[in-house]
């Protein structure tokens, strides 16, 4: 039995690796984007029609899409939301549906719960809100590694196209469209990096560096020899892609060290990545005084609280976020005028977002929860109203900036993730975290649910977690417990990147303690920074 499965394990990362380099060697040979300014200016008026030609195809023609059942329910038929639109516009016209029962939460999403409308189940798969005229490209997991589960999504050369028009006006809006490209990103499984490396060129920025975490060989090294074997097969069809330098364990000072040398030459660099990592760079930069002033760090994956925004700008440097998420794709980009907060332009040409206030899971707070819909012609999924346990405030703006020339008028701010784990810029779903704090690790150490409590908190310069343990249960070690804990997450979608990530640059850490509990008195398994309230301990 575990043969035939280990032999479906070999077999599926085999088509799915040679998807990948079949994508990659496309995407190497795709000539630089031209007049992006245009383009998306014409997509953006035109968003209405493509919203509507994407939910022809891919929902009303598609009855395995659930939001085919949810239409018909909401007794919306195909000329009624021609109609809605025409009358009312896109954003009205979300809201009415959003009213009639046509919605995603993220756990639905995920199949973490029964999709259940007008007292009838609507049943759900991974490919069920696939886009079925997507042509190939690259296959995307976000934040994943476990073989064959959790959320992948086909990722088009025309998607990469449609990137490729964002990145190159962010590097004209930031002045960047000369400087090297540093990328601090995971390899494989994510392809992220590669992506990055690949791409520099054609967004007007050398990719100059790749650094990486590549974790124990006896865990990642097949990883690496896999991504190195994509490297090549890019460069072989003509990329300048650049090799991963993989850093030493929790030691990102050799990333501080090389902006510091190219400072000294005259060559200021562009870092992207994940938030934490970058704070990481610039704290022991400032710590070993080296001299990375100028540098400008494009991130994303976790919230730019302000803490995090102070430990970089302290180093006279600048942080501009942007906002991607893999189901749906980039939602949104800071311009040079957003200096403080957590704030993008919402890219209005391909996604829509409204939202509606809900309480959030895991605590006692309501939240302004995020809901998006996807309007372009190479959307990997067709959702409507979908949410992604993400909370943000919705505003129109007047912003004289190069996205505010194409008419993306609208911004996200005060973005926090209210139902899932996003230290350094690793996603997983809190549900899975919770049944590995209430029934793995009581079933392994002893104790139960209550007794362990996973506390995300900012810490020196990163996003760490805290596994809070009771003393009641006896006789444990913390060093035993941390293993345990990263050892069962591994089970999950996404936990082994996690585990690689977190422990490299120890952001999990053990405290024998009474877990917190809430102003009413309860203990919450899960205390995530974008939902947290004043907590107290258990007398």
């Amino acid at each position: 039995m575990n043969l035939a499965k280990d032999v479906r394990r070999f077999t599926n990362e085999v088509r799915r690796y040679s998807r990948l380099a079949l994508g990659l060697s496309r995407l190497a040979r795709v000539p630089r984007v031209t007049e992006p300014l245009e383009t998306l200016r014409r997509d953006l008026e035109n968003r209405e029609p493509a919203f509507l030609d994407l939910a022809a195809r891919a929902i009303y023609a598609k009855p395995e899409n659930p939001f085919h059942r949810m239409l018909k329910l909401a007794q919306c038929e195909y000329a009624d939301l021609e109609r809605a639109l025409r009358c009312d516009g896109l954003d009205k016209t979300l809201q009415q549906l959003l009213r009639a029962g046509v919605y995603l939460t993220h756990d639905e999403l995920k199949g973490k719960q029964p999709i259940i409308r007008s007292g009838e189940v609507i049943p759900a798969n991974e490919h069920s809100y696939d886009n079925p005229t997507l042509s190939p490209g690259v296959e995307l997991r976000s934040s994943g590694s476990r073989s064959g589960g959790g959320t992948q999504s086909q990722h088009s050369v025309a998607a990469e196209l449609h990137l490729e028009q964002y990145n190159l006006l962010l590097a004209h809006e930031l002045g960047t469209y000369d400087r090297g490209l540093v990328a601090m990103l995971p390899i494989l499984p994510s392809p992220g990096g590669l992506l990055s490396a690949i791409r520099g060129p054609l967004s007007g920025w050398h990719t100059a560096k790749w650094f990486a975490v590549g974790g124990h060989l006896q865990d990642s090294g097949h990883y690496r020899a896999l991504t190195a074997a994509m490297v090549v097969v890019a460069r072989l069809s003509g990329s300048r892609c650049k090799f991963p330098t993989y850093l030493p364990q929790n030691d990102f000072s050799p990333v501080a060290e090389y902006l510091a040398r190219e400072k000294a030459a005259g060559r200021s660099c562009v870092v992207g990545g994940f938030v934490s990592p970058a704070v990481r760079i610039a704290a022991i930069a400032a710590e070993r005084g080296l001299d990375i002033s100028g540098t400008i760090f494009s991130v994303a994956g976790e919230a730019l609280t302000p803490a995090k925004r102070a430990v970089i700008e302290a180093t006279s440097c600048e942080v501009y976020p942007f906002y991607i998420i893999t189901e749906v794709g980039i939602i949104g980009y800071a311009c040079s005028r957003m200096k403080t907060g957590n704030c993008v332009h919402v890219t209005e040409d391909s996604v829509a977002v409204i939202a509606r206030k809900r309480p959030a899971p895991f605590s006692e707070t309501e939240v302004n929860s995020l809901m998006f819909t996807t309007l372009a012609p190479f959307a990997s999924r067709a959702l409507i109203n979908s949410e992604m346990d993400d909370s943000g405030i919705i505003e129109d703006i007047n912003c004289d900036c190069v996205f505010g020339q194409i008419g993306f008028r609208r911004q996200i701010r005060d973005i926090a993730s209210y139902g899932k784990l996003t230290g350094q810029g690793m996603t997983l779903i809190g549900t899975d975290v919770v049944q590995v704090l209430e029934e793995a690790l009581p079933r392994r150490l002893g104790g139960g649910p209550g007794d362990y409590q996973l506390v995300e908190e900012e810490g020196e310069g990163q996003t760490n977690v805290t596994l809070r343990v009771s003393p009641r249960v006896a006789n444990l070690n913390p060093e035993k417990v941390r293993a345990c804990f990263l050892e069962e997450l591994k089970r999950h979608y996404g936990g082994a990147l996690a585990a690689r990530t977190w422990s490299h640059a120890e952001g999990v850490k053990v405290t024998i303690a009474e877990p917190f509990t809430t102003s009413t008195g309860k203990v919450l398994s899960l205390h995530l920074l974008g939902n947290q309230k004043p907590a107290r301990r258990v007398a």
